[in-house]
This record gives C-alpha cells, structure tokens and sequence, in this order.
C-alpha cells in the first residue's frame, strides 16, 4: 500500500518498574501539559539502568513515555555532555578542561591520567574500567583542577591525589 506506515511497536518494555517509578517522580514536578520537561531526568535514569549509556532504542522508549517525537529526545542526549550513546567503562572520569581548570593545570591532569590508564580522552580502558572524558565547566571552579567521577566531585587535584583516585577505585 501506498503511503501506509506501519505503526512502530512499544519500546516501553526497555525501561524498567524502578525506572519508570523514579520518572514519575520527576513528571510529578512539572504541570501535567509539561511532562516533557522531566526528559533530562528521564534520560539520566534510563542511561543508568543501561550500564551508563543510552541506545536508540531506549530513547526512543524515553519519548514514548514523555509523549515526546523521538528526534526532540535524540537532540537533548546529543547536546548534552552527560548522556552517553556508547558503552563506558565502569568508571567514567569526566575531567574538567575549562577555563579556570586550565589555568590551574588541566593539562597536567589529562597527562597524567592518559600516561597512567594508557588511554586518550575519549577512550576506554582495554579491559572496561576506566573510560577518560573532557567536560566543559562542572561549577568547582574556586577548587580548580577538578574531575568527576560518578556523582563525586575531586578538587584541588595533584598527580598524588590523581594516584590515590585511581587506586581507591575498584
């Protein structure tokens, strides 16, 4: 038939119970014409529950529920440097090489972290541990260099203190 689209099926399946539970919590926060304004939350719990990245298919399942055109969710995971649409290490380092980190030695912190895990920004470690990332300003700048690591925030950093991270790291 000419001009017939079937109608794409369900990808709602790929968000979990929990996962679905805590976007709610989210929708809940908005007026009820608005729920698309929880999509960065939706996104973040989504790519959590996947081992820290988004497939298409789980963007399209965020769409879905937010009642949202899959391409407005694709220009939010793409615009953003939090959500990522590749597989990442375990770790992700998100080392901030902005303006006032790299006055007070960026560089020295990329260095040393490529040196020592054997990747560029960017990469993963062989073995899925580490994956090594440049971020714009995450707002520590009066304790600049800075990185961060999961929800947790290392400041003032030295090649000492960078040594002690990795190795507190499991």
């Amino acid at each position: 038939m000419i001009g017939y689209k079937k109608k794409e099926e369900s990808k709602l399946h790929l968000l979990t119970e929990a996962s679905l539970k805590e976007i709610d919590v989210w929708i809940a926060k908005y007026p009820d014409d608005k729920k698309q304004s929880a999509v960065m939350s939706a996104l973040r719990i989504a790519q959590d529950q996947n081992r820290g990245f988004l497939t298409e298919d789980l963007m399209d399942a965020v769409a879905e529920y937010l009642d949202m055109r899959p391409i407005a969710v694709y220009e939010v995971a793409t615009f953003y440097s939090m959500y990522e649409l590749e597989p990442v290490g375990k770790h992700k380092i998100c080392v901030c090489t902005n303006i006032s980190c790299m006055l007070c030695g960026s560089d020295t912190v990329v260095g040393h972290l490529t040196k020592k895990l054997g990747i560029k920004l960017g990469e993963t470690t062989v073995d899925g541990r580490f994956t090594l990332k440049e971020v714009e300003c995450l707002g520590a700048c009066v304790n600049a260099p800075m990185l961060q690591i999961g929800d947790t925030y290392h400041e003032n950093l030295t090649e000492e203190k960078l040594d002690q991270i990795i190795s507190s790291l499991d």
